[in-house]
């Protein structure tokens, strides 16, 4: 059998945006669905309180696993879906679960007007250390987000796919990721907009004569750069529609900015290396994570 999508539940908002989005994920991949709870330890003081009822809780625990894999099935009765309910510490658990499945899927929480959305901690630790494709998938998620308008006007997953966008470094492309993006790209049927940034010095290209000729020089380069990297790969995926775009500032900004309105999935990289005080994500999809409202995928990589 093929590895499943799988996805994290608890009850909230964003977790239950997550298990439709995974549902429907499954769907196009046509792949099974796990649906993934864990039981976290009751706090010390709670364990001790006579009020506390261990039964009563991994009862609730199970009829919420239970009832989340009977609701897709009727929704999406194409999708082949279990549920397993685990004891542990989440953030390990999903990590363990990311490392069985083709693609996990976690739910990230609202929006704060200072920092844009809240992404929790054991989503955070389980991007930085799996080592398959995460996505992350907002409270409110919906089919119709991640679609263009109906001829009335009006958002419908009747409607194609907005664009996926992949953020790329051309500088160290690397092919789990191109092959990640190109194929989700396929899946739905949608253009695939390739963004690059790249920065230079913070000195004026114009206060000096020839300053011009020289930025238009660096930009066709960066451009042609992005034009080779991506070519084996508009080869391999004829169908896909391709659209380049290279811009000279910050990476993650320009991320944000291309991607903010009209994504269906986003498609970030991040290193496996580790460092002396653990894994780390990378500041652009650490932006991308906490600033873009569309599913964010991250696709581990070496």
């Amino acid at each position: 059998m093929s590895a499943p999508v799988t996805v994290g539940l608890d009850d909230s908002p964003e977790s239950r945006a997550a298990v439709e989005w995974a549902a429907r994920e499954a769907l196009l991949r046509g792949l099974p669905l796990k649906i993934v709870h864990v039981e976290e330890p009751a706090p010390v003081r709670l364990a001790q309180s006579p009020l506390w009822d261990p039964g009563a809780y991994r009862d609730r625990a199970e009829r919420m696993v239970r009832e989340s894999v009977e609701g897709v099935r009727l929704r999406h009765p194409g999708v082949e879906v279990t549920g397993e309910r685990r004891s542990g510490t989440a953030a390990d658990l999903l990590g363990e679960a990311a490392g069985r499945a083709g693609l996990l899927v976690l739910g990230s929480r609202g929006h704060s007007a200072l920092s844009g959305f809240l992404v929790g901690s054991v989503s955070l630790a389980v991007v930085a250390r799996a080592e398959r494709p995460v996505v992350l998938v907002r409270a409110g998620e919906q089919a119709a987000d991640e679609h263009m308008m109906d001829p009335a006007g009006v958002p419908s997953a009747a409607a194609p796919f907005r664009p996926v966008v992949l953020g790329l470094d051309v500088d160290a492309p690397d092919d789990t990721l191109l092959e990640f993006a190109f194929a989700a790209a396929a899946l739905r049927e949608a253009p695939l907009r390739a963004v690059h940034a790249w920065w230079v010095a913070p000195t004026s290209f114009h206060g000096f004569y020839g300053d011009d000729d020289l930025y238009d020089s660096l930009a066709r380069g960066q451009a042609d750069h992005l034009a080779t990297v991506l070519r084996p790969w508009r080869r391999k995926f004829p169908d896909v529609d391709v659209t380049e775009a290279t811009r000279c500032g910050s990476a993650a900004q320009i991320l944000v900015d291309d991607a903010r309105d009209d994504a269906s999935l986003v498609v970030v990289g991040r290193r496996t290396r580790t460092r002396p005080l653990g894994a780390h994500i990378g500041h652009v999809t650490h932006a991308a994570l906490h600033h873009i409202a569309a599913p964010v995928a991250v696709v581990p990589h070496g």
